[in-house]
């Protein structure tokens, strides 16, 4: 896989950034990943409720799921093995216990493979097939080619979901901007730890089993009044 042609040690930090920013158009402000539902049904009142059903998420399905997963993709990427990254993407789709988790998957995998085959990323008009099925397929492919590293790839990546689902909770709970930005300052420290216990983890240990996000994702799927799609 062709990686970046640039020398300039600044750029992979700035491309992680604009790759993790709420504005890149992939769609990523309309989805609540069950988190409506758990507000609606009364699992998470507050700040402190947020703050622990995001903690939890973390624990299992970040570190033993999507970080992981990531990495795998990304050297998969990095070796040009469209196998692997084909495997790994659709592994990481089956994951997704709800019918409304997999369309989401889906949507913003086809939103940020358009996206980069648009911008010229090499690879990405290619692989765009491939990178379809999740939107870690082609984070992992611009990580790569914009020379962003392993560590620093899935960092953005953990900080980027935890951003978008504080704000989720910001809207609905609701709770000021404040004890949002709280909620991440208690919660960063967490993703360094988070990536490296990805980092150490064999194949056989992958997976994670989240039942409270399920019932509140399947549940969020009837919901009468919402202002998200997931």
């Amino acid at each position: 896989m062709a990686t970046s042609i640039t020398t300039d040690p600044g750029l992979p930090l700035l491309r992680l950034l604009q790759l993790v920013s709420p504005a890149l158009p992939i769609g990523a402000f309309a989805y609540s990943q069950g988190l409506e539902w758990a507000i609606e049904g009364g699992w998470v009142k507050d700040e402190a409720d947020l703050e622990s059903w995001l903690a939890d998420l973390i624990q299992s399905s970040l570190i033993h799921v999507d970080l992981p997963v990531l990495a795998r993709l990304y050297h998969a990427c990095a070796r040009g093995d469209a196998q692997a990254l084909a495997r790994w993407g659709t592994w990481l789709l089956a994951c997704r216990e709800t019918a409304e988790l997999r369309a989401e998957e889906r949507q913003r995998g086809r939103a940020l493979a358009g996206l980069l085959a648009d911008l010229g990323v090499p690879g990405a008009k290619r692989w765009r097939s491939l990178l379809e099925s999740c939107q870690a397929a082609s984070f992992a492919l611009a990580a790569q080619a914009d020379g962003i590293s392993l560590r620093d790839a899935l960092l953005g990546y953990a900080w980027s979901w935890l951003e978008g689902q504080v704000l989720a909770g910001v809207k609905l709970v609701p709770l000021g901007q404040t004890a949002g930005q709280r909620v991440q300052r208690h919660l960063a420290p967490r993703l360094p730890s988070a990536v490296e216990t990805a980092l150490t983890l064999v194949d056989d240990e992958l997976g994670a089993s989240t039942p409270a996000l399920a019932i509140a994702s399947s549940r969020h799927e009837t919901q009468y009044t919402r202002l998200f799609r997931s």
